[in-house]
C-alpha cells in the first residue's frame, strides 16, 4: 500500500515560439508522456499559466534560446534557495539544438516503447508512431524530443539502475484544454472546493495532509484510486461543453433508477478490484515485479472483463457503456488466461518468488519432480555411502546445498580434533559446519554431474518464462491502460450517483442563454452540518437582474447564499447532480468570487490590497458569461472609501448592459440604496435576508427574498452593549429563564410517572422528553 501511494513527479517540456504553444510532459505516476498540440497564445502566456496551474510540474525543460516574454515568464517562476518549500518549479535549460526539429524526430522515432511490438518494422513502427503523435505539429514534436533527452540525461525513476535501463514511456496521451471554466485558486478556497488538513496521526504527519471537508471530501466516494484521481482532476477543470457534461448525466441518471441498482452494486464490486496497474507495468521492463504485482493485475484484468461482459448488457444510448464494451477486447481475456495458465500462485506466495504451474515447461516439471523424490533417493545414496565408510563412524547423511550442490554429512567424532584428522580416504573434505564434516565423494559429484544445480536452474528457467509473459502483457498494454482510463470514469460517476441519491439532488438543464434558475437550492456542505437547512431560490434573468444586492445583519445567511450559488453552478460544470429541486444554468466562462482573504506574509500585501485585486480580477476578466460574487467588499477600509469603491464597480458593470456579469453582492452597507448611489435599471435587483424582531430577540428566517434590509445591524447593537457595560447575549441560544422552564416540566412529567406500573416505558420517555430537552438545554 505504500508503494502504491508512491510520490509522483511532473515533468514538462515548454516551448513558444512566433505565438504558438507546444507543451509536453512525463508523469512518472503512470508513467506516461502528455502532449498538447501546438495552440496558440497570447504574448502574456495566460494558456501556459494555466497548464502550469493545473499539471503543477516540479521541473519545467526549454531552449536556452527563447523570446524574451517567456524567458520573463520563466524567470518569475524560478526556484530559489529560500523557496524551497514554495511549490515553485525548477527551471532546467537545454541547448537549442536538443530541441532541433529533425533531431526530435529521430529521438522520437529511433525510441524502443514497450507498447509497440517487437516484430514491426522500421516502416510499421512509423506509422503506428504517427497515428498516435501529431508530427504535424513541429513546436511540439521539438519539446516532445526535448522531454526525452531530459529523460535519458537526469534518468527520472530509473537512477539506480544500469545505464541500459531506459526511463519507462508506456503510453503517450493527448492532454486536452479546451472549454475550461476559469476558476483561480482564492476561488477554491473560499468555496471550500478542496480543503487540506493536517493529519490528526502522529505517525502520519511526515506522510502530508489529508483532504477535510470539502467539496471533493463529500463528493469522493470512489473505489479506486484511479477514480479519486479522476474526481480531483475534474474538480479543477470545470467545463463549458454541454455535450460532455450531459454524457456524464446521462450515465449519473441511468444509475439513480431503482431497477438498476443491482447493476450499480455489481459495478462497484469490480472496481475495488481496480490496482495500480501502470506501477506494474512500470515494474516488468526494471525485472521488479513481486508475486503481489501479478495477483493485483490478474485480479484488475478479471475486474475489467466483469466491468466488461456488465456494461455489454446495458443500453448502447450511453457512449461510456458503449466505449467500455468496444475498447475493453478481448486482449484483456488473452491477458487472464495466459496468467493463470503461467502463475502458481499458490506456490508463488508459499515461495515468495514467481513459480509457473505444471505442464507449462516439461524442462522445469521434470526437474521439479526430481526436486520432490530427492528426498527418498538422498536417503538410499546415504545408506550405501555408510557402507563404503569405516565401523567407527556412525552414520551420515548426503544433502543438497543450491549454488554448492550435493554433499555428505559426517558427525564430527571426539577423536577429529585438528584439520588432518578430518581427512578421510576417496573423500574429499569441504568444510565443518555445526559440528558436521562435509565432503565430495565419487557418488556426489556423479549426483552433481546428473542432476545438476536443480533449485537454480529452476529459478533460472521460471524467471525467464516470467520475461516471456511480461513481454507478452506489454504488447498488450494499450488495452490495460483503456481499463485505467474508462473505470476511473466510470467509479466518478458512480460516486456522484451515490451522493445525488442519499441526498435528494436534482439533474441541471443547461441553457446557452445567460443566466440561472434554481428552484429551492442548498448549500452542499452547510446543509449536511446543519440541523435543519433552508432552501433558496436563485433567479437570474439574461437582459434583467443580472446584478443583485443583497442586505441583511450580520450572521443572517448572506455569505452561505454566496457560496451556494457558486457551488451549483461549479457541480453543474463538472457534471454533477446539484444541491436543488430544479436548476437551469446557463453559459458560464469564469467564476470569481471577493469573499474571503488569504492573507499570506511571502506575499507582502495589506488585507485590503488583497480583497482589491480579487475584485480588480473580476472586473478586468469578467464577461457577460461569467458568475461574480463580492462579500463585504469595502469593510477593509474607511467607511467613505469602501462604499465608494463598491459604488464605482457596481456603476462600471451596470453601465455594460445586458453585457455586464452575473453578480451577487452582499453588503452592509445600506447607504448604497439610501443614497441612490446606483442608478435605477432592471439589471438591478435588491434582495435581503429575511428576520423579525421579537421585542429585544432578533429571529432569522435564512430566507431570501425582495426588497431591502430594514433591521439595525447586530454589530452595532453589540457595540452599544460593551460601550455600555452590559453582558452580549447569545441570540442562536434559549434564555436562561426558558431553558428554567423546559427543564421543570421534563421533571414534573418525570414525578408523574407511575414506575410500579408494568406499562411504564422508559425508554420511550427518554427518547421523545428527556433527550430532545437536553439537546436544546446544554
Amino acid at each position: 500500500e505504500q508503494e502504491d501511494q508512491e510520490c509522483s513527479e511532473t515533468h514538462m517540456s515548454v516551448l513558444w515560439y512566433a505565438g504558438q504553444l507546444a507543451v509536453t510532459y512525463y508523469d512518472t505516476e503512470d508513467c506516461s508522456v502528455y502532449f498538447m498540440p501546438d495552440i496558440p497564445d497570447n504574448e502574456d502566456l495566460k494558456l501556459l499559466h494555466k497548464v502550469i496551474r493545473e499539471v503543477n510540474p516540479q521541473c519545467i525543460v526549454t531552449s536556452a534560446k527563447q523570446d524574451q516574454n517567456i524567458a520573463r515568464f520563466l524567470t518569475s517562476l524560478t526556484a530559489t534557495a529560500g523557496d524551497k518549500d514554495t511549490g515553485k518549479p525548477e527551471i532546467v535549460l537545454f541547448p537549442n539544438i536538443d530541441f532541433g526539429l529533425e533531431v526530435s524526430k529521430q529521438r522520437i522515432l529511433s525510441r524502443q516503447f514497450p507498447f509497440i511490438p517487437s516484430h514491426m518494422t522500421a516502416t510499421e513502427k512509423i506509422l503506428y508512431l504517427s497515428s498516435i503523435i501529431p508530427f504535424e505539429s513541429p513546436l511540439m514534436i521539438r519539446a516532445l524530443g526535448g522531454l526525452l533527452k531530459f529523460l535519458d540525461r537526469r534518468r527520472v525513476g530509473v537512477e539506480l539502475e544500469e545505464s541500459t535501463i531506459a526511463v519507462p514511456i508506456l503510453a503517450f496521451k493527448k492532454f486536452v484544454l479546451s472549454d475550461i471554466v476559469n476558476i483561480d485558486e482564492d476561488t477554491y478556497c473560499v468555496l471550500q472546493i478542496f480543503k487540506s488538513d493536517i493529519h490528526p496521526s502522529v505517525y502520519k504527519l511526515s506522510s502530508g495532509l489529508k483532504e477535510g471537508f470539502s467539496l471533493y471530501g463529500i463528493l469522493n466516494r470512489c473505489r479506486c484510486k484511479w477514480g479519486e484521481k479522476l474526481l480531483r482532476l475534474w474538480l479543477t477543470r470545470p467545463t463549458r461543453n454541454f455535450t460532455e457534461l450531459n454524457k456524464r448525466l446521462d450515465v449519473i441518471h441511468f444509475f439513480l433508477l431503482a431497477q438498476n441498482h443491482e447493476t450499480v452494486l455489481t459495478l462497484q464490486g469490480c472496481l475495488k478490484n481496480i490496482k495500480n496497474v501502470p506501477l506494474i507495468l512500470k515494474r516488468m521492463p526494471l525485472s521488479h515485479t513481486k508475486v503481489s504485482d501479478w495477483q493485483a493485475l490478474y485480479k484488475t484484468v478479471y475486474s475489467a472483463v466483469c466491468l466488461r461482459d456488465t456494461c455489454r448488457s446495458l443500453p448502447n444510448t450511453i457512449e461510456l457503456f458503449q466505449t467500455i464494451s468496444r475498447v475493453f477486447t478481448d486482449d484483456l481475456q488473452y491477458i487472464a488466461s495466459l496468467i493463470s495458465k503461467v502463475v502458481d500462485f499458490e506456490g508463488s506466495a508459499s515461495e515468495n518468488r514467481f513459480t509457473v504451474r505444471p505442464n507449462v515447461d516439461p524442462a522445469i516439471d521434470e526437474k521439479k519432480r526430481k526436486l520432490m523424490g530427492l528426498s527418498d533417493f538422498l536417503t538410499e545414496v546415504a545408506r550405501k555411502e555408510l557402507e563404503a565408510l569405516d565401523n567407527h563412524i556412525p552414520s551420515c547423511c548426503v544433502i543438497y546445498i543450491p549454488l554448492i550442490g550435493f554433499l555428505l554429512s559426517i558427525p564430527r567424532l571426539p577423536t577429529m580434533v585438528d584439520k588432518s584428522d578430518f581427512e578421510i580416504e576417496g573423500l574429499d573434505f569441504m568444510f565443518l559446519s555445526e559440528d558436521k564434516l562435509h565432503y565430495r565423494s565419487a557418488r556426489t559429484k556423479e549426483l552433481d554431474s546428473l542432476l545438476g544445480d536443480l533449485h537454480c536452474e529452476i529459478r533460472d528457467q521460471e524467471t525467464l518464462i516470467m520475461h516471456q509473459l511480461q513481454t507478452k502483457i506489454l504488447e498488450k498494454s494499450e488495452v490495460l491502460n483503456s481499463v485505467i482510463e474508462y473505470t476511473a470514469h466510470l467509479d466518478v460517476l458512480l460516486a456522484l450517483a451515490v451522493m445525488a441519491r442519499e441526498n435528494a439532488y436534482c439533474r441541471p438543464r443547461f441553457t446557452h442563454r445567460h443566466g440561472f434558475h434554481i428552484k429551492d437550492g442548498r448549500h452542499p456542505l452547510m446543509e449536511l452540518c446543519a440541523k435543519t437547512f433552508v432552501a433558496n431560490p436563485v433567479n437570474s434573468g439574461e437582459a434583467t437582474r443580472r446584478i443583485k444586492i443583497i442586505t441583511g445583519p450580520n450572521s443572517s445567511g448572506k455569505s452561505v447564499y454566496l457560496k451556494q450559488v457558486g457551488l451549483i453552478v461549479f457541480m453543474a460544470l463538472i457534471g454533477s447532480y446539484v444541491p436543488a429541486a430544479e436548476a437551469e444554468i446557463g453559459v458560464v466562462d469564469g467564476i470569481y468570487t471577493r469573499i474571503h482573504s488569504r492573507e499570506s506574509v511571502s506575499v507582502g500585501l495589506s488585507t485590503f490590497m488583497i480583497d482589491l485585486n480579487q475584485v480588480a480580477k473580476a472586473v478586468n476578466n469578467a464577461t457577460e458569461r461569467s458568475l461574480v460574487l463580492i462579500d463585504e467588499f469595502g469593510k477593509g477600509t474607511n467607511t467613505l472609501d469602501g462604499l465608494s469603491l463598491l459604488a464605482a464597480v457596481l456603476r462600471y458593470w451596470i453601465s455594460q448592459g445586458t453585457r455586464c456579469p452575473q453578480v451577487f453582492v452582499s453588503t452592509n452597507f445600506h447607504s448604497l440604496m439610501q443614497l441612490e448611489l446606483l442608478p435605477d435599471t432592471p439589471l438591478l435587483e435588491c434582495l435581503t435576508m429575511e428576520t423579525h424582531q421579537d421585542g429585544d430577540e432578533l429571529i432569522f428566517f435564512y430566507q431570501i427574498k425582495q426588497g431591502r434590509s430594514t433591521v439595525s445591524e447586530r454589530g452595532v447593537e453589540v457595540s452599544e452593549l460593551i460601550r455600555n457595560g452590559k453582558a452580549i447575549k447569545r441570540i442562536d441560544h434559549p434564555s436562561k429563564g426558558d431553558r428554567m422552564e423546559k427543564c421543570k416540566s421534563v421533571v414534573e412529567k418525570f414525578l408523574r410517572l407511575d414506575l410500579d406500573d408494568p406499562h411504564v416505558d422508559l425508554q420511550e420517555f427518554m427518547c421523545k422528553e428527556v433527550l430532545p430537552s437536553a439537546a436544546s438545554v446544554l
